[in-house]
């Protein structure tokens, strides 16, 4: 069985900004993806669940993952009160039969909020039966000095979450290697955002492959360790000049999944040589 039958390689809405959710599903469809992560806030339409589901029924793409509306951008989406958003994310991911809320730590200033945050979000996984798949982010650089902008980490693994999300663009910022990171989570790794960086300060979402990250490790290695969670194509094409060029880096980013999402094993396999036998028995080894 191809690993791909378990996990989902899915497309967010934010690797199409600043076109739109509907963008987004139309684009996923029709590449080729397994289905939809939707980051609410990014667009007004994210945020209207009646209308993402009408994107469902049309496109025939289901939504994986829902990620509640926890950027600085999007700090007034459903309300100010951190804890609302987040049963509001859960209601919308059972709605749209969504398994996972991604969410990021809290912001250092939410001192309420980051107090009874590794607690409340267990309770929330009990109360909702949906997962809650803690984000890891990254140190704000400055000048000489890290300024620590979440609480109580940015770092997921040195609290206890039953579940994690790995994003390799803040593996990059934050200096960390994808491939540990991911060993350190380990069980508890449930969602991965897909994409790349080259170390910089800056969150830079690269396509996977174009950045310093062992992105093709990562995906091997989850693919050898029957990772069955959702893996999300989550990449920075802010910068496309047309709608085809941002096509090519969504095809690029699928077929990178696809190439390396591979046990070890298959892999060895599907580059053994093929043979053909003639009806006077002769076997002659076959081109690639």
């Amino acid at each position: 069985m191809s690993p791909r039958d378990t996990a989902k390689i899915g497309l967010s809405n934010a690797s199409v900004y600043p076109e739109s959710t509907a963008s987004c599903f139309e684009l996923a469809a029709r590449l080729g993806y397994d289905g939809v992560e939707v980051m609410v806030g990014i667009d007004p339409l994210s945020t209207q669940i009646d209308a993402v589901q009408r994107l469902v029924d049309y496109h025939q793409l289901p939504v994986l993952a829902i990620h509640a509306p926890c950027l600085l951008i999007t700090q007034r989406v459903w309300g100010t009160d951190p804890w609302g958003k987040l049963e509001r994310s859960a209601e919308a991911a059972k709605e749209l039969g969504a398994d996972v809320v991604v969410v990021h730590p809290p912001f250092r200033w939410q001192r309420d909020y980051a107090r009874g945050f590794v607690e409340g979000i267990a309770r929330l996984e009990v109360e909702t039966g949906v997962i809650f798949a803690v984000e890891n982010m990254y140190p704000w650089r400055a000048p000489g000095k890290g300024l620590q902008a979440y609480a109580p980490s940015w770092d997921p693994t040195e609290q206890s979450y039953a579940h994690t999300t790995l994003d390799l663009s803040h593996a990059s910022t934050a200096e960390q290697d994808c491939v540990d990171l991911a060993a350190t989570m380990g069980s508890t790794l449930k969602h991965v955002h897909l994409t790349d960086g080259t170390g910089s300060a800056k969150d830079e979402h690269l396509v996977p492959g174009r950045g310093t990250q062992r992105a093709g490790d990562l995906l091997q290695g989850l693919a050898n360790n029957d990772f069955r969670g959702h893996i999300i194509i989550e990449i920075n094409t802010r910068r496309a000049t047309s709608r085809s060029e941002r096509e090519v880096d969504l095809i690029e980013s699928l077929d990178f999944t696809r190439k390396h999402f591979v046990r070890t094993t298959d892999a060895v396999s599907s580059r053994r040589s093929a043979f053909a036998v003639t009806s006077d028995g002769e076997v002659s080894e076959l081109n690639s």
